[in-house]
C-alpha cells in the first residue's frame, strides 16, 4: 500500500486531502484510482488507512477507514548533528539515518568542514534535504517525517544539544568498548524508565573533530564513545550508531 504524509486531515468528516507533489505523484506516476487504498501519516504517530474518493494531479481526497498506531518510531527521539561533508554524502546520510529511525538531522559547520555556502544556498539545500527525508520516511514506513534543521555553527549546535537528555560523541581517539557498552545499556534502561527521551549524536566531518570541539561537548555533559577499532568515514559513522541504537531500543 502506498504511503503519503499530510497535515490536511478532517477528523470530523473522516477525510484526508493530498495536494502538490503528492497528488501529482499519486495520479500521474502511481496511476491510482477512486477505490484504491492508501496509507497516510499525519506526524501524530498514527497510520490512517484510507480509500480514495476523488483523484487528480492537483488534489486527492480519501475517506478514513481505519486508524492504527505506527510502530516504526523509536522510544527515544534522536537528533543527529552531522558535521557537513563534501559532495553528495549528506544525501546518503539523510536517507539511511531516516530509514534507521533518526528523529531530526541538523547539518553543522564544524572546524574541519571543508564546504562553505551562503545563507541562500544553505536554504535551498535544506529544502532539498527535507524532500530526501520525506521520501525515506515513506519508503521505511515511518510515522513522522524527520525534520532537517537549519544549518548551525558548532557553537550553536552545542547549545541546542544541551537541552537534550543525553549526548553521545563517537570519536576515533576514544577507547574502552566496555565503557561504551555500559553507556548504551544505561541509555536503554533510562529509556525504558522514561528518564531518557531525547538523545543527541555528534558526527564529525571528513577531518574529524578538533580537540576544542570535544572539550566544549564534554562541558555540556556529552559522553565520548568508541565505535570500535576501525576508523569509519563520516557517512558511515552515523549509520553504524543508529543501527546499534535501533537494536537496543526495539522491544519486539
Amino acid at each position: 500500500m502506498h504511503r503519503f504524509f499530510t497535515e490536511e486531515i478532517n477528523s470530523s468528516e473522516q477525510m484526508v486531502r493530498l495536494t502538490g507533489q503528492d497528488a501529482a505523484h499519486a495520479a500521474r506516476v502511481l496511476r491510482l484510482e477512486p477505490g484504491d487504498q492508501i496509507l497516510v501519516g499525519a506526524g501524530d504517530g498514527r497510520d490512517y488507512t484510507c480509500r480514495i474518493k476523488t483523484i487528480s494531479p492537483e488534489e486527492v481526497t480519501a475517506a478514513i477507514e481505519d486508524i492504527s498506531g505506527n510502530t516504526a518510531e523509536l522510544p527515544v527521539e534522536i537528533t543527529l548533528y552531522q558535521g557537513f561533508p563534501k559532495g553528495d554524502k549528506m544525501d546518503l546520510i539523510l536517507q539511511k539515518t531516516v530509514e534507521l529511525g533518526v528523529f531530526r538531522v541538523v547539518p553543522v559547520w564544524m572546524s574541519r568542514s571543508v564546504v562553505k555556502m551562503d545563507a541562500a544556498k544553505a536554504k535551498k539545500r535544506r529544502e532539498r534535504y527535507q524532500s530526501i527525508a520525506e521520501a525515506a520516511a515513506k519508503q521505511s514506513g515511518r510515522g513522522v517525517v524527520p525534520e532537517v534543521g537549519t544549518f548551525l555553527s558548532m557553537k550553536d549546535a552545542i547549545q541546542d544539544a544541551a537541552m537534550l537528555d543525553r549526548v553521545f560523541v563517537p570519536y576515533e581517539n576514544a577507547g574502552g568498548m566496555d565503557r561504551t557498552r555500559a553507556l548504551l545499556e544505561k541509555l536503554r534502561e533510562d529509556s525504558a524508565s522514561g528518564a531518557a527521551k531525547s538523545l543527541g549524536v555528534f558526527i564529525g566531518p571528513e577531518g574529524g573533530f578538533e580537540e576544542s570541539e570535544i572539550s566544549a561537548l564534554k562541558e555540556i555533559g556529552a559522553e565520548v564513545i568508541t565505535l570500535g577499532h576501525r576508523i569509519l568515514r563520516t557517512e558511515t559513522a552515523a549509520m553504524a550508531l543508529l543501527a546499534v541504537l535501533g537494536y537496543i531500543f526495539e522491544k519486539d
